[in-house]
């Protein structure tokens, strides 16, 4: 077996507690630990492109990696429009902790030797254009179900009223 593939490795937490008024809350989290197969040189690593099974898992990795590269390079514009998760299932499966409701960090592994001068820039521009990834994540804290229903209710009122109150009715 081939040891040149990505790994995830995911952690899904819950917590409950209860608030000083006596209400359960339910707080989730998910962990995702990605690592990245480094993008593989055909002529540098001696694979041959004769179309055999190392060929082939390599063209796949090199193919993962460029649709997270968009995905990432979609994600860090200024402003964002269509971002192509659906290019892979490694980008996939990482939607969430991409460009949801998470925090994203990115340690890059580099080689100090000369002769991996251009995969250690190649990931270097990699991590930079992570780095400009902004994500707004805020807790993720499950409530009553009824006080979730009194809050969109309440919304609602507030939407109706604000409603009236631009067409210039009496809401009395």
């Amino acid at each position: 077996h081939s040891s040149r593939s990505h790994a995830i490795f995911t952690v899904y937490l819950q917590v409950i507690y209860t608030d000083p008024l006596g209400h359960q809350h339910l707080r989730k989290a998910k962990l995702n630990l990605v690592d990245l197969a480094g993008s593989e040189r055909h002529g540098k690593t001696g694979i041959s492109t004769n179309s055999g099974h190392a060929f082939t898992e390599s063209k796949s990795i090199n193919l993962s990696l460029s649709c997270l590269g968009k995905v990432i390079q979609a994600l860090s514009a200024d402003k964002p429009g269509h971002v192509p998760y659906r290019e892979s299932k490694l980008t996939r499966l990482l939607q969430d902790s991409l460009g949801g409701n998470a925090r994203t960090m990115m340690i890059a592994c580099l080689s100090p030797s000369d002769t991996n001068f251009e995969e250690t820039l190649s990931t270097l521009k990699y991590a930079h254009t992570t780095k400009s990834v902004n994500n707004k994540p805020i807790m993720n804290v499950e409530q009553d179900p009824k006080d979730q229903m009194i809050r969109e209710l309440q919304n609602e009122i507030r939407n109706l009223r604000n409603r009236l109150d631009n067409r210039g009715l009496d809401t009395s």
